[in-house]
């Protein structure tokens, strides 16, 4: 696995930042399904949490707050906000929540936010992001992040929780249980959700892919539910080859999947009475843009490279980017 991972000066350095103060300062870019969510669970908490949004989406946060229903109790806040114009000076962390397909324009709406001792904790999906962060700011600034959680914007763009899931980990992308990794783990503790340091994290960020990847190629490619594909003829089939695509392709760049965890994609992938349904599928389905190029295209690159063949990936990814065509 690739020894990414910040000095031990950087540690350091961050850790003094971060731990002397009681209320370390939290920039959550985006309020939307996700960030809204751990953001707003955050803000609640009374941790000291600003959201980064948009123009449209801060006006309409002033005036309404920022609302959650939850099974876990609904919540309305009044966030602090700043928008791209605003933002002068750097936070000790900020939580990344923005669609991949955005990420580019985060970045540099962010950059004023980074400082020297700056700590960025990504929850995006996929793994093209970590390089593209590093990249921009540099590898010492990058944590490994996994969310696990359903939420989605109704038509009054409040953040619906759709079950009861809402898991936030984090670690050093080198497995380091650093001072700082530690420091933020202190931070995220009693927010309202479950919050887990983890010393393997971006073995944890490939598991997750494996099972989006899989989840998001057969619903979307074929055009219904887990539990509707496992009834279609050949359904199973296709869904347990879509699964073990993934989990090849990840095996091959030496990130294999644990048993449990391939277990439990099996068995969610396979359930036939079961109304999942990825959130690319339902954003298919909207009309909205897509995620597809970073969860299926990078994974069908990942597997060309190491040459894995992935029939069924790219089939998907075809498809999903002939409906990106003609959306533009």
């Amino acid at each position: 696995m690739p020894g990414y991972g910040p000095s031990a000066a950087t540690r350091r350095s961050v850790t003094a930042v971060l731990g002397g103060m009681s209320q370390p300062r939290l920039l959550i870019v985006g309020a939307g399904a996700v960030g809204g969510y751990f953001g707003g669970r955050l803000a609640q908490a009374g941790r000291d949490v600003t959201f980064l949004v948009r123009d449209r989406r801060a006006q309409q946060l002033r005036q309404r707050g920022l609302e959650i229903v939850s099974p876990h109790g609904d919540a309305k806040i009044d966030p602090e906000i700043t928008t791209k114009a605003e933002l002068t000076e750097p936070f000790d962390l900020v939580l990344l929540a923005v669609k991949h397909y955005v990420l580019n324009a985060a970045i540099a709406d962010v950059a004023p936010a980074i400082g020297e001792n700056t700590v960025i904790l990504p929850v995006l999906n996929g793994i093209r992001h970590l390089d593209l962060l590093r990249t921009a700011f540099g590898e010492t600034h990058v944590l490994g992040g996994v969310c696990i959680v359903a939420t989605t914007l109704d038509a009054d763009d409040r953040i619906v929780q759709l079950n009861d899931m809402q898991e936030l980990s984090y670690g050093e992308v080198d497995g380091t249980l650093s001072e700082r990794i530690r420091t933020i783990d202190r931070t995220m503790q009693g927010a309202g959700f479950n919050a887990r340091l983890s010393s393997s994290i971006e073995l944890e960020m490939w598991e997750k892919w494996v099972f989006i990847a899989a989840l998001g190629g057969i619903t979307c490619l074929m055009r219904g539910t887990i539990g509707e594909v496992q009834h279609a003829p050949r359904g199973r089939d296709l869904t347990i080859a879509m699964l073990d695509e993934c989990v090849a392709v990840a095996t091959a760049a030496g990130y294999a999947p644990r048993p449990l965890a391939r277990d439990r994609a099996f068995n969610v992938l396979t359930d036939a009475n079961s109304n999942l349904a990825s959130s690319m599928y339902r954003d298919l389905q909207k009309g909205q843009q897509l995620e597809a190029g970073a969860i299926i295209g990078d994974m069908c690159d990942r597997g060309e490279a190491a040459g894995v063949k992935v029939p069924l990936l790219s089939a998907a990814f075809a498809q999903l980017s002939i409906y990106e065509q003609k959306r533009a």
